[in-house]
């Protein structure tokens, strides 16, 4: 099963993002950047001033002052519009990156990994200069020589979600465009509510398409369908990709057997797991975990 690659993003050295999982930079004070569209395998969290119309989903979101604005690679997008005189800063990491911490309700439910809430949050002056003052900090450890880096740009993320949850609560929105949004919004909600897996005795229960459809009581076609129009991935893409990354968190953060991982899975044997691994990360577990 081939994973996505990083699509190349205008003034971002791409192989260090690769190697390093998270990137922090200042956006040039004008950019010229041509309408596009597509769904790149990162996160990213901005603090932009200025204009930029942004297509998010279903959604066509006007970006004016000062805002913060959180992307989900779940959710297409397309930038339709920017002016040249957009400034402020930009987060971007990895699934892998972020993965492997402990995934509070709080994040969960955060507008970056909650594809039902609007991703842009507007700033008064006051907050504005805070939410400042965090992206600097992040912007001069990533260029310094501190060996603990990628710790304190992940305190730095949760300290922005947590800020952004503290002015705009998390709405849960249950209004949807069509059909096909509302059912890719309960299937991701059910997916990541899955996680984390914290004992080995309660395995996964949801774990192919057809559980999904069953859950949420919709035929397996109509899902795969739909989930494939919203997000540009099949539903056992998805599936697959979150089993794989809870698997790397439990083989690096956990002292688990791999037996006790494949069963958390809900892989009846290791050699199952150990196959389904392979298959998709190009390693076997007991080599990730040296």
């Amino acid at each position: 099963m081939a994973v996505d690659v990083l699509a190349e993003i205008p003034g971002v050295n791409m192989e260090d993002l690769r190697l390093k999982g998270f990137k922090v930079h200042e956006l040039p004070v004008s950019v010229d950047i041509p309408v596009s569209r597509g769904r790149r395998d990162f996160y990213k969290m901005g603090l932009i001033t200025g204009e930029m119309t942004v297509g998010y989903g279903d959604q066509i979101l006007e970006l004016n002052d000062t805002v913060l604005f959180f992307v989900n690679p779940n959710v297409p997008r397309s930038v339709v519009r920017r002016s040249t005189n957009t400034t402020g800063y930009a987060c971007i990491f990895t699934d892998t990156f972020i993965t492997g911490r402990e995934r509070t309700e709080v994040l969960k439910n955060s507008p970056l990994f909650h594809t039902g809430d609007t991703p842009v949050i507007p700033l008064n002056s006051e907050q504005a200069a805070f939410m400042t003052g965090i992206f600097q900090k992040m912007l001069a450890v990533y260029n310094g020589d501190y060996p603990y880096k990628g710790e304190l740009i992940r305190n730095c993320i949760e300290l922005i979600i947590h800020e952004a949850l503290r002015i705009q609560p998390s709405q849960n929105v249950s209004q949807f465009k069509n059909a096909a949004t509302r059912i890719t919004h309960l299937f991701m909600d059910l997916l990541e509510r899955q996680f984390p897996i914290e004992r080995s005795a309660e395995p996964l229960r949801l774990r192919t398409a057809q559980d999904f459809a069953a859950g949420l009581s919709v035929h397996v076609n109509y899902l795969n369908r739909s989930i494939k129009e919203i997000t540009g991935k099949p539903t056992s893409v998805h599936i697959a990709e979150r089993i794989t990354a809870e698997a790397k968190a439990l083989l690096q953060h956990t002292d688990w057997s791999v037996a006790d991982i494949a069963y958390a899975l809900g892989f009846g044997y290791p050699t199952y797991f150990n196959n389904y691994f392979k298959r998709i990360t190009g390693t076997n577990p007991k080599s990730l975990r040296k």
